[in-house]
């Protein structure tokens, strides 16, 4: 079974832009090589270094969603990073970090990131950032990766 986080969005921004975006900022931390196009990141997703896949599509989700009915928004962008179970599951977890501060810092809007629509790891919400309280999802290191103000708080769906 796969081991996969999303971070749906609701922004006024189409996928499109949002992907761009995620590429620009992973080619600056350089989480993708030079080969990595807009167009995989949009269509089939493409890998980091560390075998981390990242797709990004416009969101769809059912009235029931978890994200609408639990945090009361709906997203219109999501961005799905699927972990590769062969490689360091930390360090990716830990790249997906510092990639999603860099989208947050460049897409506007509310936006939740969370595993499997049980495990929240943070919240934007109207502009403010809470980040779990769990140590073990959010060690110092991933903490200091994140380049907005936060507040730690207890998120979960219900």
């Amino acid at each position: 079974m796969a081991i996969s986080y999303d971070l749906d969005m609701a922004t006024p921004l189409p996928a499109a832009h949002v992907a761009r975006e995620l590429h620009d900022a992973a080619q600056n931390i350089g989480l993708f090589d030079a080969s990595v196009t807009l167009e995989q990141v949009l269509n089939e997703g493409a890998a980091t270094e560390l075998g981390t896949w990242i797709r990004v599509y416009e969101s769809k989700p059912r009235p029931w969603n978890a994200v609408i009915t639990d945090l009361g928004f709906t997203p219109a962008v999501s961005v799905v990073f699927r972990l590769d179970k062969e490689g360091e599951i930390s360090d990716q977890q830990d790249e997906m970090i510092r990639l999603v501060s860099s989208v947050l810092d460049r897409v506007p809007g509310d936006a939740v990131l969370h595993k499997d629509l049980e495990q929240v790891w943070l919240l934007r919400r109207s502009g403010d950032l809470n980040v779990s309280e769990q140590a073990d999802l959010w060690p110092p290191h991933r903490l200091s990766a994140l380049s907005h103000h936060y507040r730690r708080a207890t998120l979960a769906f219900s």
